[in-house]
């Protein structure tokens, strides 16, 4: 799959307001995350490597003890394991996030929610 359409994905919530398309390779994995106006991804943790951009909208986004308010063009890095969370702030949101390796988790709701022929 070395290009994506990624509207033609079927988008995944999980949780209200948040949508998630996944395309992943072997070690790296991305991900479209679009978020409703005021919608939070809740605090949580991972053993994966995380990095994005904000492509649209702005958020609040935590990572361990830190806050910090991102437009489009601003970038993060979440190392393995620190909590994070982030909320789209006034208006919907477009993130695209990498993970290092690829989240299982996210790779079974993508063939769970994958039409079959």
């Amino acid at each position: 799959m070395p290009f994506i359409d990624i509207k033609s994905m079927t988008a995944t919530e999980v949780c209200p307001g948040c949508r998630l398309r996944t395309p992943h390779g072997e070690n790296l994995m991305l991900s479209y995350l679009e978020m409703d106006a005021n919608a939070e991804i809740p605090l949580h943790d991972h053993p994966h490597e995380q990095g994005g951009i904000v492509l649209e909208g702005r958020i609040q986004l935590t990572i361990g003890d830190e806050t910090r308010t991102l437009s489009p063009g601003s970038m993060f890095f979440i190392p393995a394991n620190i909590p994070h969370r982030a909320t789209a702030l006034d208006a919907p949101a477009i993130v695209l996030d990498a993970f290092s390796p690829i989240r299982e988790d996210y790779a079974q709701l993508m063939r769970d929610n994958t039409p079959t022929a």
